[in-house]
């Protein structure tokens, strides 16, 4: 597997515009991530592809602040993985998928994309995320940036299901 650096700080305001994806891990982010690929390309814009954690932990006691930074780098750790898989999984199934920059960070996933999606060509979502409410049409960080998005906003349905 081909890996690519990751980076632990989000886009760069300054940028040049490209396609922003949020991804989660989620099958809807996932596939999400194969149409921003197809969508880069077939703009010949930069793919950035975003993948936030949310550790929140709200207050920790004291003495274990140690722990709680151990906990919030094995799960960062663990999304740069599965973006990785995804990247190389999605990038099988388009031709020419170009070179995307990963970025993972920990924080709020509705206010780390808004702010990233200042400047983008197009910001794409899955309509479901790895929240609980599977019955919801639409998870609450793609309703969210659907309207307060600072860029046009892609989003992409998971398959039918009989």
């Amino acid at each position: 597997m081909r890996t690519l650096p990751v980076s632990h700080e989000p886009p760069p305001a300054d940028a040049a515009p490209g396609v922003l994806v949020g991804v989660d891990g989620s099958d809807g982010s996932l596939w999400a991530l194969e149409r921003a690929l197809a969508e880069a390309q077939a703009h010949a814009v930069p793919l950035r592809v975003l993948a936030v954690v949310n550790p929140t932990p709200a207050g920790v006691s004291a003495g274990l602040e140690d722990v709680a930074q151990d906990s919030v780098g094995r799960l960062l750790a663990g999304m740069a993985d599965v973006v990785q898989r995804g990247v190389v999984s999605a990038s099988a199934r388009v031709p020419d998928p170009g070179t995307p920059m990963l970025h993972v960070i920990a924080g709020d996933p509705i206010a780390l994309l808004l702010r990233a999606s200042a400047r983008q060509h197009t910001l794409v979502l899955g309509t479901r995320g790895n929240g609980g409410f599977s019955r919801l049409l639409l998870g609450s960080v793609a309703s969210a940036l659907t309207f307060h998005a600072l860029c046009p906003v892609l989003l992409v349905p998971g398959p039918h299901r009989a």
